[in-house]
């Protein structure tokens, strides 16, 4: 076998289930008895991973309730990489142990029948078929061979959830504080209140207007169908659900709580799906919602927030992989149905990344050249493995709602057709490592999804005043949003932002991004003119940051705009302000990011509506 089954044993010692299925696989040289054998390895393994992802969420919950900031951070990591280290410590262990899963495709399939039959009546079927063949990607990592992305062996049955995923409150305007007591009461918290008796009746006020803004009157029907969960993310949690009046629509509504010395407190109520989207926005770590029902919870989302791509809605709960095969099949079905060619992204030519889209799609795909343009600033050139960390580093870290998401997709294949000529040229030349034409499909060692933003310097090109101004100033803020993550963008060039819709603007290229804490920050302030000696910092190895400098690289070159950026964020050009966040993050203190408009807190919405 080339490995006995004590190395095998100790490779996978977090899996103890696995033991008396390797001592099989050692005793027997039958193909189909071998297959299956690999198949209960592989399917033993997945359900000790997805037990212990589903308990991340409650884990969550109880630090929320304690209010236990550094556990709910370190939670969020947890869950995003137990899924890669689980793959990365089974695939070599299966490669070692049973040659014949590299050397004979068709012996894949024969693993893969037995799988399904393990997995086909499971609720979490799909994760567990993607799995398997995240599995069979790493075992292929050094080969050209395309791994499916959806089952090849007939349909998954999926049975209904175990539990309801909704419950509903009815109620008659006004809306009344009792039964805003009862929807409160939804996520079970266990935890001290501030004052619940006033939330229910400020948010039953805030509920009553909201609807009347609608044309409901006294009297009328109203349904509030509530997801049976808790939503957790950072310091906050949050009820989700939707408002049903007879006549007069559906409308979504959440309800923000917060957890601070005093007692948890409802903080926001929203009804409008666009600010939903903040909340649920893929820029913002994922969120942890205490029920498995995930297809249910997805498809809820998608209902509220019919603009956001259903993919993006598994991705916002912590579901990635399922995100990731509906955001691909998204996109193939984007350029069938548009007739469209992917061809170079709007926007500079990147050093480092060749940016491709089509002209209607609603994402940018990536891959990394084998070496920089000539326009490379960074001296030596770390390779591919390290660009792709960085891409991985900010998928695992709170994007503090101004760093775009990264999809990463490894070892897939595209239709050569759905490209222009010169896009396949430039790939193949310039990322030969790692874009290949395989038949009539191009096979891609890694690739990248984001969604699409217009870059700023283009943004600003056709924007009108008003426009420009706002989208320099949250310019600004993006850049403090990601020092309060610990991100640091070392190429502080304001081709690497990005504006959205709502003239929001985003970090989305990554090879330049380090971690603010092991930055140098230094200064040239208080040198004397005319000085000859090379500074102190000039000899210091890693990356050095003169903050006084920062304006140079954002490349904004309309004086006024310049102006409005320093008036803003002054702060941002000195080395107090780098200096002292360094300070704060190296002792653990963990930022508040709120994720919703602050014009939609509760308190401030009663004291507007009472003219105070």
């Amino acid at each position: 076998m080339g490995m006995d089954s004590a190395v095998l044993r100790d490779r996978l010692s977090t899996e103890q289930i696995t033991y008396a299925a390797l001592g099989e696989l050692d005793a027997t040289r039958e193909r189909d008895e071998r297959a299956r054998i690999i198949a209960k390895i592989v399917y033993w393994v997945f359900e000790d991973y997805y037990q212990r992802s589903r308990h991340i969420p409650l884990e969550v919950k109880a630090a929320f309730e304690a209010r236990d900031w550094p556990t709910t951070f370190r939670a969020s990591r947890l869950r995003l990489s137990i899924y890669s280290q689980t793959i990365s410590k089974l695939a070599p262990v299966l490669d070692a142990g049973c040659p014949e899963l590299k050397a004979d495709d068709t012996f894949w399939g024969d693993v893969e029948a037995h799988y399904l039959e393990l997995i086909r009546d499971k609720y979490e079927a799909d994760i567990a078929f993607a799995f398997i063949h995240s599995v069979r990607r790493k075992i292929y990592a050094d080969d050209w061979r395309p791994v499916e992305y959806a089952p090849t062996s007939g349909p998954l049955r999926r049975p209904p959830p175990a539990e309801p995923v909704t419950v509903t409150f009815v109620e008659t305007l006004p809306v009344k504080a009792e039964t805003v007591r009862k929807i409160l009461e939804v996520p079970r918290l266990k935890a001290f209140w501030r004052d619940v008796e006033e939330d229910a009746e400020l948010t039953a006020q805030a509920l009553t207007r909201v609807i009347e803004s609608w044309g409901g009157m006294a009297g009328d029907e109203v349904r509030f169908v509530m997801v049976h969960a808790g939503f957790y993310r950072n310091r906050g949690c949050y009820l989700v659900g939707r408002i049903a009046v007879p006549g007069r629509g559906i409308h979504p509504l959440t309800i923000a709580l917060l957890n601070e010395v005093k007692g948890i407190f409802v903080d926001a109520v929203l009804t409008e799906s666009d600010d939903l989207q903040y909340v649920f926005s893929s820029t913002l770590a994922n969120l942890h919602v205490t029920c498995s029902s995930y297809h249910e919870l997805a498809q809820f989302l998608f209902s509220l927030m019919p603009k956001r791509p259903l993919g993006l809605h598994y991705s916002t709960i912590g579901f990635n992989h399922i995100g990731k095969v509906a955001v691909i099949n998204e996109i193939v079905r984007e350029q069938r149905r548009m007739g469209e060619r992917f061809n170079t992204a709007v926007g500079f030519r990147g050093t480092v990344a060749i940016g491709f889209s089509m002209p209607s799609s609603k994402y940018v795909l990536k891959i990394i050249r084998d070496t920089p343009t000539s326009g490379y600033k960074w001296g030596t050139f770390d390779g591919v493995p390290a660009v792709l960390e960085k891409y991985r580093f900010v998928h695992n870290a709170d994007r503090a709602g101004s760093m775009l998401d990264n999809i990463i997709y490894y070892n897939i294949a595209l239709q050569r057709e759905a490209f222009a000529d010169e896009l396949v040229d430039e790939l193949i030349e310039a990322a030969h490592t790692n874009v290949k034409l395989v038949g009539d499909n191009i096979f891609f060692r890694h690739l990248i999804v984001q969604p699409k933003m217009i870059p700023l310097p283009v943004f600003l090109e056709t924007a009108g005043p008003e426009e420009a101004r706002l989208a320099v100033i949250n310019l600004g803020y993006c850049i403090k949003n990601n020092a309060a993550a610990n991100v640091f963008n070392k190429d502080l060039d304001g081709r690497n932002y990005g504006v959205s819709p709502i003239r929001k603007v985003y970090l989305f290229d990554y090879d330049a991004v380090e971690p603010l804490t092991s930055v140098k920050v230094r200064t040239n302030e208080g040198r004397e003119d005319g000085e000859e000696d090379v500074p102190d910092w000039f000899f210091e190895d890693g990356t050095i940051f003169l903050p006084e400098e920062m304006m140079v690289g954002l490349r904004i070159d309309d004086r006024d705009l310049r102006r409005v950026f320093q008036e803003y964020h002054p702060e941002l050009t000195s080395i107090d302000y780098w200096q002292g966040m360094q300070r704060a993050l190296e002792k653990g203190y963990v930022p508040k990011v709120r994720s919703y408009p602050i014009g939609r807190r509760l308190r401030r919405t009663v004291r507007m509506a009472s003219g105070v």
